[in-house]
This record gives C-alpha cells, sequence and structure tokens, in this order.
C-alpha cells in the first residue's frame, strides 16, 4: 500500500517596490532656496510697509485738528448774573427777642443790602424772617450769602456797624459755641462763669476785643465770635481759661503776650 504525502504550497511574498529616490539637481535646489529667501524677503518688506502704515495713522489721530477744536468765549457778568443768580433766595429766622432791634434798625439793614449787593429785601412778620433774592443789579455771585451772613449777625446780637464789616471784608468769619461745651456746670457755678467771661461792667469782655480785634456777644450760655480766623482762635483761647477757672489777671498777661508777638511779625 502506497501513502502518498502531500505538501501544502508554498506562498511566497511579493516584496514591495520602494519608489527611488531621486537626487535633486544641483541647478533646481539652489532655484528652490532662492525662490524661498524670496518669499521671505516679501513677507519682512510687507510686513514693515504695513507697520509704518500704521504709525502713520496713528500719529495722525494723536495729532490734535485745529479745526474741530471748539473755542468759547468767556461769559460776561451779565451773562453770569442772568443764569445762575436769577431765581436764588434766601430766608433767615429772627428770633423773638430781636424783632423789635429789627423793626428799630430796619432803615440800616436793607441799605447796605441794596446799595452795596444789589439785592432785594424784604420782612415778612408772619414768619418771623428776613427774605432776600438776587435781582439783576446783583454783580457778584456771592453777594446772596455775603448778605445772609449779614442779617444772621445781627440777628446773632451783633451791632449793625460791626455786622457790615462782613459786607466789605472777605476774610471775617463768625463762631458760636456754648459753655456746656468747654465744661458741664450748673448753677452759681454756670453764672459765676458768664461772669468771669464778662468782668465788672463788661471790662473782661472788652479787654478780649480790643487785644484780639475781634466782637464777642453773650447771650445766656451761647458766645459768638466775629472776627478774622486767627483773631477767633485768641479770643477762643481766654474765654475758655476763663470758664476753667483761670483768674482774669493771668488771661490778661497771656493775652499781652500773644498781642506782642501778632505786633511783632506785622512789622
Amino acid at each position: 500500500m502506497v501513502v502518498s504525502h502531500s505538501t501544502p504550497p508554498v506562498t511566497r511574498k511579493k516584496a514591495r517596490k520602494s519608489p527611488a529616490k531621486t537626487k535633486p539637481t544641483p541647478g533646481v535646489k539652489q532655484a528652490t532656496e532662492s525662490s524661498d529667501v524670496d518669499e521671505d524677503m516679501s513677507g519682512e518688506s510687507f510686513i514693515q510697509q504695513s507697520a509704518t502704515i500704521v504709525e502713520d495713522d496713528m500719529g495722525e489721530a494723536s495729532l490734535p485738528c485745529a479745526s474741530t477744536v471748539p473755542s468759547f468765549p468767556p461769559l460776561s457778568a451779565s451773562a453770569i448774573s442772568s443764569q445762575s443768580l436769577k431765581s436764588e433766595t434766601r430766608r433767615i429766622p429772627i428770633p423773638p427777642h430781636r424783632m423789635t432791634p429789627i423793626k428799630r434798625d430796619w432803615v440800616n439793614i436793607f441799605s447796605p443790602l441794596t446799595e452795596i449787593l444789589g439785592l432785594q429785601v424784604r420782612m415778612n412778620v408772619q414768619r418771623r424772617c428776613v427774605e432776600i433774592r438776587t435781582s439783576k443789579h446783583t454783580k457778584e455771585i456771592g453777594a446772596l450769602q455775603k448778605g445772609a451772613d449779614f442779617v444772621k449777625a445781627f440777628a446773632l446780637g451783633f451791632d449793625v456797624n460791626d455786622a457790615i464789616a462782613l459786607l466789605r471784608l472777605d476774610d471775617l468769619f463768625i463762631d458760636s459755641f456754648e459753655i456746656h461745651d468747654v465744661k458741664t456746670l450748673h448753677g452759681d457755678h454756670l453764672s459765676r462763669a458768664i461772669g468771669r467771661i464778662a468782668g465788672q461792667d463788661g471790662k473782661t469782655k472788652f479787654t478780649i476785643e480790643n487785644a484780639s480785634r475781634t466782637r464777642i456777644v453773650l447771650a445766656d450760655t451761647k458766645i459768638h465770635i466775629m472776627g478774622s480766623f486767627q483773631n477767633i482762635k485768641i479770643a477762643r483761647d481766654a474765654i475758655v481759661s476763663l470758664i476753667l477757672g483761670t483768674p482774669p489777671g493771668k488771661v490778661y498777661a497771656g493775652l499781652r503776650t500773644v498781642c506782642s508777638r501778632l505786633k511783632q511779625r506785622a512789622l
């Protein structure tokens, strides 16, 4: 018996052929490199040109154009008064104990307001207040405030001749405080403090006024001082010392030294 062995067929893999590498010619290589360099140069030149264009635009935009800048002429005094001071009014309340003095000195009160400041003034008896407002004759912007300060100074107790100084000078002010702001006093202690400030027949008060060049009004426990900023400080320090119990003689000595320093500074 013959047994035949069958051999399986052998499959051969076909080798893939890689594409043949072609060697570039030297002429072609130089041509491609030169074209790349030209493209780079052209790109750089384009960027430089665009940058210069942007700078030119920015420079032109930053420079102001003379034709577009508006020019406004200054307003005249009449135009300012007609626009800003047309309908401004003030009401200054008058306390009951000052109604009789204001009726007695009414002519001396409204005359400076109308002649110096050009304001319109009237007395409202029902509301117990003085009403002032601007008019076409008002020339200063701060005239209404000056008029209100003048009437308020008279309402606090100052004399008319002293209050007129507020209309003529710009560096005058009014400072008000109470005795309780310095020290809490009651009964006879409070009365003695007020007596130390006033002095016998008003001697101490007049001395402080003449030394500090101020005007002082004692209205019960309230004290009002009118003067410049520096002079008000001198008078207030003297009054505070009297309230705290300093003898008047020591206060006079302090005022003498302060006055001598002021005279030296003035020289």
